[in-house]
């Protein structure tokens, strides 16, 4: 498999697990009621799927994220390990009914675009590295 290809592989197998944990622990908690320091809505957490859903979404972000990690550069692997907060996002305005601001449309363009600094940095130091060692 190329490098280009497992990057993209890998990090949306990593958005994709980061993406269901966080909506499923929202599923759970809405679905468990008002919490409270009580036993009952702790059974009820323990009862519900959507628990158990997100602990494996955590399970798989880690696995993913742990395999990344030991092929991608530590900077832009970072920095696309939050692309989840953009579908999160997307999926709480259908799901949730929560409203898009301006500030968070603003952040997401952050995102991306530090994401592709990041990794448009990282393509040239082997360039840089190289032409230094010729010198």
């Amino acid at each position: 498999m190329s490098m280009r290809r497992f990057y993209i592989v890998g990090f949306g197998a990593l958005m994709l697990f980061d993406t269901t944990t966080q909506v499923s622990i929202k599923l759970a908690t809405l679905r468990s009621g008002e919490f409270t320091f009580a036993l009952d809505y702790v059974l009820a957490l323990l009862g519900n799927p959507w628990l158990y859903t997100a602990i494996g979404g955590y399970l798989g972000a880690f696995v993913t994220w742990m395999t990344l990690l030991k092929r991608a550069p530590v900077g832009p692997a970072f920095a696309a390990s939050h692309l989840e907060l953009i579908p999160v996002m997307l999926i709480s305005l259908y799901l949730f009914n929560e409203k898009l601001s301006l500030t968070q449309i603003a952040g997401c363009v952050c995102i991306v675009a530090g994401i592709v600094f990041l990794s448009l940095s990282e393509a040239r130091q082997p360039q840089e590295k190289d032409a230094a060692a010729q010198d």
